[in-house]
């Protein structure tokens, strides 16, 4: 069944369609990964290799992603139902396909990893612009430009005739055939590219103006492109500075969004976490777990490598605040947990670690075992509460088919709690959350 590439337009006889997407689910606890059956097909009716819209659903879900190009198989870490992917792509649609200027997906892009941008033209009305590169899918696009474009085999075809001429002079031979050939090409050496030619031919106010906004746009890019190549512990400290800087102009409550995209801007998502611990909690930790509990969620939703730098940062505000906090860290430990921002593996595995050697990362040797010691009922708490629900967990799995699983932990929880109640509350939350 195919759906129109630009699903806001509802006309059945618009005329580009693409086939819905079809999500198949594989494997299961820590190896479940979510394979996009007709990824070749979608991509190809948007004109965009298939490695983009996989990797964007990564980016926006915060998940692990694979490319199988010889066998067509396109993955994403985690269960993923068809239908969010589907109002997913919808985003990378918006963002990566359709024209600015006439919401038409007759577009191309044009990569210039050398310069750090993203150009985008449009057939159909002729316009030219640069994307936003902010969006964490720009740093791949630049790293993988699209090799069968047309611009890219242009682009490739006169890197290779200047190389050529740069030989010929080399060589002595600026004459005869080869001279004529450099005569027929100085126009495109000049130029460098097409966009410089069509820029030359416009000459109203409005392309002036157009190509004003865009030299500032490319100005913007190649500052945030220079932060990327900083190395990490600058890019920590930035992101650091970033959200002290929210907090102390008392603008941090409403600035989740924002601070989320810094991290991804600087590619430091996955350890937001510890800064986030550092710059917003105290001492009153379990009020701020339910104040700041969007911000957190932004970070360590479907992403355990963020939730373990969480666990990191909750064992420095413990050893900051050990009189108040070392004897509450397994009722803490559960407010993370409610708040959906640990699952259990996660905790599982740090708590196993006391047993071959706690890790001193964050805190001392001695601290870390206090922490882990402290931390010991909840943890076997929560295991008790899994064991009881692993009995129900098959026939869960035949209901939940149609059911997107987000927060299977929480879900789990509620069930051996049997608070029926609470259920809808928690789905409900689930759909705020996916709507970030």
């Amino acid at each position: 069944m195919s759906v129109n590439v630009n699903r806001s337009v509802s006309d059945q006889f618009y005329r580009y369609k693409m086939p819905r997407l079809i999500a198949k689910v594989e494997g299961k606890g820590n190896g479940i990964k979510t394979v996009i059956v007709n990824m070749v097909d979608v991509a190809k009716a948007l004109n965009r290799p298939p490695t983009y819209p996989t990797k964007f659903f990564g980016c926006e879900l915060g998940a692990q992603t694979q490319f199988d190009t010889k066998n067509d198989r396109y993955i994403v870490n985690g269960s993923h139902e068809a239908n969010k992917l589907q109002d997913m792509l919808d985003g990378f649609i918006r963002k990566f396909v359709l024209c600015p200027e006439c919401d038409n997906p007759e577009t191309d892009l044009h990569v210039n990893p050398k310069k750090q941008t993203i150009g985008n033209s449009c057939k159909a009305c002729g316009y030219r612009g640069m994307l936003d590169t902010r969006h964490k899918l720009c740093t791949f696009i630049l790293k993988n430009p699209p090799e069968s474009t047309d611009s890219g085999s242009a682009s490739v075809k006169k890197e290779k005739e200047k190389k050529n001429r740069k030989k010929d002079k080399e060589n002595g031979s600026g004459s005869g055939e080869a001279g004529n050939h450099d005569n027929i090409d100085a126009p495109e050496a000049v130029d460098g590219d097409d966009d410089d030619e069509d820029w030359a031919e416009e000459t109203t106010e409005e392309a002036q103006r157009r190509r004003m906004e865009e030299i500032s746009d490319h100005a913007k890019n190649l500052t945030l492109s220079e932060d990327l190549e900083k190395p990490l512990e600058e890019r920590v400290n930035l992101f650091y500075n970033f959200v002290k800087h929210k907090k102390e102009s008392g603008t941090i409550d409403g600035a989740d969004k924002e601070i989320l995209a810094e991290a991804e801007r600087l590619d430091v998502k996955a350890m937001g976490p510890l800064i986030l611990s550092e710059l917003l909690f105290n001492e009153n930790i379990r009020d701020q777990i339910k104040k700041y509990k969007r911000h957190f969620l932004r970070f360590c939703h479907n992403n355990k490598k963020a939730q373990k730098y969480l666990l990191g940062g909750f064992e420095c505000v413990v050893k900051l605040h050990q009189v108040q906090l070392l004897s509450r860290v397994p009722i803490i430990l559960k407010d993370l947990y409610d708040a959906d921002l640990l699952e259990e593996d996660v905790i599982f595995a740090w708590a196993e670690k006391v047993g071959v050697g706690v890790s001193k990362k964050y805190v001392s040797k001695e601290l870390a075992k206090e922490i882990h010691a402290k931390a010991a009922p909840f943890v076997k708490w929560l295991k008790e509460a899994e064991e009881e629900s692993e009995g129900s967990e098959e026939e869960e799995e035949e209901d939940d088919e149609n059911v997107e699983v987000v927060y299977s932990p929480s879900a789990r929880e509620l069930k051996v709690e049997t608070v029926k109640p609470d259920t809808p509350e928690k789905e409900e939350d689930d759909i705020d959350i996916d709507a970030i």
